[in-house]
């Protein structure tokens, strides 16, 4: 028998996010559920300072809980690397069969182009 994969918000989440992407990110769970992507891209963004921000749904569909604690990501989008670096989130852990909305925050310095027009991308992990 295999787990059903559930939707959770992180408390801060829970507490800011609006109603109306709060919709958007339940409606784009139940289409990728099911799916085998470790990621699914939600949106991208420019903050203030230039850092670039990726915002997922992460998928852990394993039976172990899931940490992002000096994991590397990169984001790519046509074939190029847009930004990489080094997470240390010792407070980001997924439980298991858990699906978690979360932004990435690459800073500026580790984006290797200008972030313009990169909505189709995607996340990946650096072994």
């Amino acid at each position: 028998m295999t787990k059903k994969q559930r939707l959770e918000f992180e408390r801060s989440w829970n507490k800011n996010l609006s109603e109306r992407d709060r919709l958007i990110i339940q409606q784009i769970f139940q289409k990728t559920c099911a799916s085998q992507q470790f990621f699914t891209l939600l949106w991208t963004a420019v903050n203030y300072r230039s850092d670039f921000l990726v915002t997922v749904l992460i998928h852990n569909r394993s039976e172990q809980p899931l940490t992002f604690n000096n994991r590397t990501l990169r984001y790519v989008n046509k074939n190029q690397v847009i930004a990489e670096h080094t997470f240390q989130l010792r407070d980001l852990i997924i439980e298991p069969y858990t699906s978690v909305p979360w932004t990435f925050i690459f800073p500026e310095k580790n984006c290797y182009s200008k972030v313009t027009g990169v909505s189709e991308g995607y996340v990946e992990n650096i072994l």
